[in-house]
């Protein structure tokens, strides 16, 4: 990938730039807690966008995308903004940046990636985090990462039409290789824990199906989830996000609320204690734990939350079948991948079954991604 970039690149402006690169993620536990105030426990992926970017010493931006193979170019000003979507995410981070009082000036640009498109390892967020990084790194102007985070973030919510959380931004941004990250999408307080699982190895099996109803659903659930705090909130007025709430608290609002909003909200706050349980069982080196907790996960989601579907319940149900030591759907659901823990000596026959059984029921081949936990954005 690199030396295709640094060949067009050479090709179409003359002169070699600086190189640039951020990171995929993968998020082992902590599904629909981000916009309920919870915890989330992603990490960086060994698969990302790159990036070649030279000052050119005017007020216009030229882009080139590899992988789209088109050449755009725009200024930088509100009104120039480019009508090709993976432009607009460059375009973005350019005027997001300058919003918060960061200097930009025109640039040439191409880049590529290697994050599998639709498999929810989020690519925008590493292209907006590339720029982002580079941006302030070529010229000076002293973002902290937190913010950078918030530019990528703030990319999606005004020139992509996505009202996302800043989960993935934040792991491609803070991603350290060996590592997930703890954050608390409440305080963005979060932390670093070791994830070196020797005997194990983690890999996304892709479903390679996306159900329609995705964003119609996502906004109903978010809804339950309010309607379920607003209700705990009358007795205990400290609650501000469904996350701060206790079990107890939602069984004394049962009958006040449809069964609907009940069964939602009671994921999401076994949820929010399943990272942290995660979590202690990663510093205990115990795998097995955190297995056990991602099919809870998985159960959650599909009957509580209901935001499986029949292609990923019969992914998990196969994993547990096999022993693998954990699996669950990740991502918004109703479609993509199951993340799963699997024993090296398992890894093999299971890889090999999940692809043969899946294809024979589908009609079509599940997509292997092996996950190694990297570095987020970095110049190389």
């Amino acid at each position: 990938m690199k030396a295709k970039i640094q060949e067009k690149f050479q090709t179409l402006f003359g002169e070699a730039g600086d190189l640039y690169a951020s990171a995929g993620r993968i998020n082992l536990i902590g599904e629909h807690t981000d916009y309920n105030g919870g915890y989330v426990f992603p990490g960086a992926i060994d698969c990302g966008i790159m990036a070649e970017i030279k000052v050119n010493g005017t007020q216009k931006v030229r882009a080139y995308s590899i992988d789209f193979d088109e050449f755009v170019e725009f200024g930088l000003q509100e009104e120039d903004a480019p009508g090709q979507q993976w432009a607009r995410y460059i375009f973005g981070v350019c005027r997001e940046t300058v919003k918060r009082g960061g200097k930009v000036e025109g640039f040439d640009t191409v880049f590529a990636g290697d994050v599998p498109l639709g498999a929810g390892l989020s690519s925008s967020a590493a292209l907006e985090s590339t720029f982002a990084f580079a941006l302030n790194d070529i010229f000076g102007n002293g973002i902290d990462k937190f913010d950078l985070a918030k530019i990528g973030q703030s990319t999606e919510h005004n020139y992509c039409g996505v009202k996302c959380g800043i989960m993935d931004q934040f792991a491609s941004i803070f991603g350290k290789a060996g590592s997930l990250i703890r954050l608390n999408c409440k305080t963005l307080e979060y932390k670093y824990f070791p994830f070196k699982p020797e005997g194990y190895r983690l890999v996304l099996v892709d479903s390679c199906v996306k159900h329609e109803l995705a964003s119609s659903a996502y906004n109903k659930r978010r809804a339950s989830c309010e309607n379920a705090a607003a209700a705990i909130r009358k007795n205990h007025p400290e609650v501000e996000f469904l996350s701060d709430a206790k079990r107890v608290w939602l069984d004394e609002v049962r009958t006040e609320i449809p069964e609907e909003d009940f069964l939602r909200a009671e994921y999401v706050i076994g949820e929010v204690q399943r990272v942290l349980d995660v979590c202690d069982a990663l510093e205990r080196g115990d795998y097995e734990t955190v297995g056990e907790m991602m099919y809870q996960t998985h159960f959650g989601m599909s009957k509580l939350y209901e935001v499986s579907c029949e292609e990923l319940d019969f992914l998990n149900k196969l994993a547990r079948k096999m022993d693998v030591t954990g699996s669950r759907v990740m991502g918004g659901g109703f479609g993509g991948c199951t993340i799963n823990l699997v024993k090296d000596e398992l890894y093999d026959t299971f890889i090999e079954e999940a692809v043969k059984q899946f294809t024979e029921k589908f009609g079509h081949a599940p997509k292997i991604y092996p996950v190694v936990i990297s570095d987020g954005a970095r110049k190389l």
